[in-house]
C-alpha cells in the first residue's frame, strides 16, 4: 500500500507553521509524519510530547515531526524503510520553494502516492506580494499549483476578490486533519497538469560487490535513470543500502530485502540501456 504525500506550501510568513502546529495538536486519529525545515518555529504543548531527539519529536497522539535534513529524498527513504509506516506523510516546503517540484517526489518513489498540495496565503500581505515585480510570479505560482488554498490572518485582512481561486479561511476550519489528508475528496480538487512518462526498473539478482566498485558503477548509470534505491549484499557478512538521486550516490551499511528499484524518464532512457549497464557489474 502506497504512502500518501501532501506538500504544504506558501510564501514566507504565510502561516505554514501555524497550520502544522494545529495538525500536530489535533486529535484526528491519523498517524502523521511531518517533515519540516526547522524545529525552531514549531510550538508544541509539552504535555503532547512523548519523546524528543535532535531531529525528531514523537507525540502522544501518534504523530511524528522530523527535520528534513540536507536531502529530501534521503529523509523520505529513511521513512519508507521504517517497520511501521505512518498513515500520511506531510512535507513543509520552504517559503521560497515551488511546492509542485517537491510533490514530484511522489512520482519518483514507487512507495509514495500524490496526496495533494496545500498552499497557505496571508490575507494581509497577499495583494501586495502578488503584485511585486520581483516575487509576484513566485507567490502566484505557489497558489496556482495548489489543490487547496487556505487563507490565514483573515481577521486583519481581506482575500482579494479579483482572483478566480476557491479558498478557505484557516480560522474557519475546525478539523484540519481530514481536509489536508483527504484532498482528493474535497470540492477544491483541481485537475493536475500532465507529467512526463516514467519507467520503473527493478532487479533482485544481485552479486556481492565491494563498496568502492559499487559507488563507481552507480555513478556511471544512464543519465535518464535519476533515482535508485535498495539493498545489495556486501562481500563479507552485511548489506549495503543504496540511495542515488541526481549526482548523489550513497552506499552505506543497512538492512533490508535484497533488490534495487530504479525510476527514469521514458523519453531519456530505455529499459535495455539500464539492463546493459547493470549487467556490466557482473563482469
Amino acid at each position: 500500500m502506497s504512502l500518501p504525500l501532501t506538500v504544504i506550501g506558501g510564501y514566507l510568513g504565510a502561516g505554514k507553521t501555524t497550520l502544522i502546529n494545529r495538525l500536530l495538536a489535533e486529535n484526528h486519529g491519523l498517524r502523521l509524519l511531518i517533515l519540516v525545515n526547522d524545529f525552531g518555529a514549531i510550538n508544541i504543548d509539552a504535555s503532547l510530547i512523548e519523546a524528543a531527539e535532535d531531529d525528531m519529536i514523537a507525540l502522544s497522539n501518534g504523530c511524528v515531526c522530523c527535520t528534513m535534513g540536507a536531502d529530501l529524498f534521503l529523509a523520505i527513504g529513511d521513512i519508507l524503510d521504517r517497520d511501521q509506516l505512518p498513515d500520511h506523510l506531510i512535507v513543509e516546503a520552504s517559503g521560497i520553494a515551488d511546492p509542485s517540484a517537491i510533490a514530484q517526489v511522489a512520482l519518483a518513489e514507487p512507495d509514495l502516492e500524490y496526496g495533494g498540495i496545500v498552499t497557505v496565503v496571508d490575507a494581509i500581505e497577499f495583494d501586495r506580494l502578488s503584485q511585486d515585480t520581483l516575487i509576484g510570479a513566485q507567490v502566484l505560482g505557489q497558489v496556482d499549483v495548489a489543490d487547496v488554498v487556505l487563507v490565514s490572518k483573515t481577521e486583519g485582512g481581506l482575500w482579494p476578490n479579483n482572483l478566480d481561486i476557491e479558498a478557505l479561511a484557516l480560522s474557519d476550519i475546525d478539523a484540519l486533519g481530514p481536509l489536508v489528508c483527504d484532498i482528493s475528496f474535497t470540492q477544491f480538487r483541481k485537475e493536475r497538469s500532465g507529467h512526463p512518462s516514467y519507467i520503473q526498473w527493478q532487479v533482485t539478482d544481485c552479486i556481492k560487490v565491494e563498496r568502492s566498485d559499487l559507488i563507481e558503477h552507480l555513478a556511471r548509470r544512464p543519465t535518464g535513470l535519476f533515482r535508485l534505491k535498495g539493498f545489495l549484499p556486501a562481500p563479507k557478512e552485511g548489506i549495503w543500502e543504496i540511495q542515488c538521486v541526481g549526482r548523489q550516490v550513497i552506499v552505506r551499511p543497512g538492512t533490508g530485502p535484497i533488490g534495487i528499484v530504479g525510476i527514469g524518464l521514458e523519453s531519456r532512457v530505455r529499459m535495455s540501456e539500464i539492463n546493459s549497464w547493470w549487467e556490466e557489474l557482473h563482469y
